[in-house]
């Protein structure tokens, strides 16, 4: 191998060790926003799940309160209106029960 071979491949093994270092760069940002996320996302599933737990917590007589908006579809139902999603806004005749209704309100899904 001749100096000018010798050194034409050397800038050849140069540019491809820059072109590796930048994608290594451009992985290793990628990966560390990733795990940023990643930390960022478990701590707001663990602020949910804590707000879930209290809208779900049970008073000192072991009832269970509703969330505010079951409250809501509660109180319409009480109101004489349907909230399934078969007759939702329809008046319920002579306070007829729906089990519909019931189960969107108090069911557990």
């Amino acid at each position: 191998m001749n100096r000018k071979d010798a050194y034409q491949a050397l800038q050849d093994v140069e540019e491809e060790l820059a072109h590796v270092t930048s994608q290594f760069v451009s992985l290793h940002e990628s990966l560390t926003n990733v795990l940023e996320e990643n930390a960022e996302l478990e701590i707001e599933n663990q602020h949910l799940r804590e707000r879930i737990n209290q809208m779900e917590a049970k008073d000192d007589d072991g009832e269970e309160h509703l969330s505010q908006s079951r409250q809501n579809l509660e109180n319409l139902y009480n109101e004489g209106f349907h909230v399934c999603s078969q007759f939702y806004g329809k008046h319920r005749e002579d306070g007829e029960d729906c089990i519909f209704c019931m189960d969107i309100i108090y069911g557990r899904r």
